[in-house]
């Protein structure tokens, strides 16, 4: 599941970054998007999302967030 999917208020695991553009994985990469870190979507305000990640909040649009795939905490213990 891409983060521009998920529901407002929930936490989600970060499984990881896909995109062509390397330029957009760095940039996601600075900002802490790691597989295995928490992300809350906070709100989604047309097609920006504001998220919690390691304790800051970030501002993200569309292209951004489908580019994060995310997982639910159940799916990971599973893996596990």
């Amino acid at each position: 599941m891409r983060l521009s999917d998920g529901m407002n208020n929930k936490a989600y695991i970060i499984q990881d970054v896909e995109t062509q553009e390397e330029g957009m994985r760095e940039f996601l990469l600075t900002l802490g998007c790691f597989p295995g870190e928490y992300i809350t979507i906070l709100s989604r305000l047309s097609s920006q999302f504001v998220v919690n990640l390691k304790d800051a909040r970030y501002s993200l649009d569309e292209k951004l967030a489908s580019a994060i795939r995310i997982g639910e905490q159940e799916e990971l213990r599973r893996v596990l």
